[in-house]
């Protein structure tokens, strides 16, 4: 008997450590602790038509580290075409919630469902998407040009777009289709997101003139922007660059003044003529805030690419140009009696963003660049 109770006993002391082994340490397989995954960066550039974003936006598209879509925004108001900007704020906010946690079903409600890579909006100006999984052909590393990319890259599944976005560190999404930074508070605010907002803006007498230069491809936009606002004749081009300055004062504002706890060390304000003056230096800088590593081949690359010979070129073109000779055309072409018109429309935002007004065409013509941009925005 003494026997039996004793092998109850050890059989008692066994099945209790076993339950003790089980239960306080985690499965054989999980007994080394794994390197938790840093959690994404979220990066959002917001900015206007014609303000230089398409550029900006390749300074981080070209990152190896960056999954980037360009506008992704695009699809929403090509089918929602019928209400304004003010209502399509929500639908575009919740399509780049997203995007930026890589669920791409979210496209659904804006395009076929036989879609494929290629249907996506300006997608040969993602190198994630010209790179593997989205692509065979070409390394994570090399900097591919957009041509490249839309004649070798263009027959994949739309599949590999989420794909590609679940294996980068940090996702980037340009878009000009924000007017209103609080209504990105939500995001700013969800947990799922490390957001950080990048706010580009641009001499208007700059964007009026390019704009001049694109009004075919804007005026799907422009209708959407102006709703039953909207003006025709000589004043029309005038009342679009008013709206435009105004969202530029009302983000700044929310970005830079009374600013809510959440946006602390999230909104950058970058002035696209700055970036054109010194291109290493705001990279950097744009880099920094962003967490991401300015490597020596995309320090060759923001060089070259701003120091060619060319003059700009098609909508969304990105090649190597004179980049401030180009940001400075407005002063040669723009006759000053449309400057003055556009002056008095966006006085206010000039003022607050650090743009000096001129006051004749000899002005015009021959004041210094240091004198046009010596102000930083305050």
């Amino acid at each position: 008997v003494m026997k039996r109770r004793r092998v109850q006993v050890l059989l008692f002391l066994a099945v209790l450590f076993f339950l003790l082994i089980h239960f306080h340490f985690p499965p054989c397989s999980n007994n080394v602790p794994m390197e938790e995954k840093p959690s994404p960066v979220h990066i959002l550039i917001v900015s206007s038509w014609r303000s230089g974003s398409s550029f900006t936006g390749q300074i981080f598209s070209q990152h190896p580290s960056v999954f980037y879509l360009m506008e992704p925004a695009w699809h929403v108001w090509v089918k929602m075409y019928q209400n304004s900007a003010k209502v399509l704020h929500m639908a575009v906010r919740d399509l780049v919630r997203s995007v930026f946690l890589c669920d791409m079903s979210v496209f659904d409600a804006y395009m076929s469902s036989h879609r494929k890579k290629s249907d996506l909006f300006q997608w040969e100006a993602s190198r994630a998407l010209c790179s593997p999984p989205a692509c065979d052909s070409f390394s994570r590393s090399d900097i591919i040009s957009a041509g490249n990319c839309r004649t070798i890259c263009g027959k994949y599944p739309f599949s590999k777009v989420e794909e590609a976005c679940k294996t980068y560190s940090h996702v980037a999404v340009k878009e000009v289709r924000f007017f209103d930074l609080k209504v990105l508070y939500p995001l700013l605010n969800d947990p799922s997101l490390n957001l950080k907002i990048i706010h580009l803006v641009r001499d208007p007498r700059a964007v009026f003139r390019s704009r001049e230069n694109t009004v075919a491809e804007l005026r799907h936009d422009n209708n959407i922007l102006m709703g039953s606002q909207r003006t025709k004749g000589e004043m029309g081009p005038y009342s679009i660059m008013q709206v435009i300055c105004k969202s530029h004062i009302e983000i700044y504002k929310a970005g830079s003044q009374t600013i809510p706890s959440f946006l602390k060390d999230r909104y950058l304000l970058v002035r696209y003529e700055d970036i054109v003056r010194d291109p290493l230096a705001k990279a950097a800088q744009m880099y920094r805030f962003a967490e991401l590593h300015f490597t020596p081949e995309l320090q060759k690359w923001v060089h070259n690419i701003t120091h060619g010979t060319g003059q700009g070129g098609r909508t969304f073109d990105i090649g190597s140009r004179d980049a401030l000779t180009v940001s400075q055309a407005w002063r040669n072409t723009l006759p000053f009696q449309k400057i003055e018109k556009v002056q008095s429309v966006c006085k206010d935002a000039m003022d607050l963003l650090g743009y000096r007004l001129v006051e004749s065409e000899k002005e015009q013509k021959n004041m210094s660049l240091d004198l046009l941009f010596s102000q930083n925005a305050s």
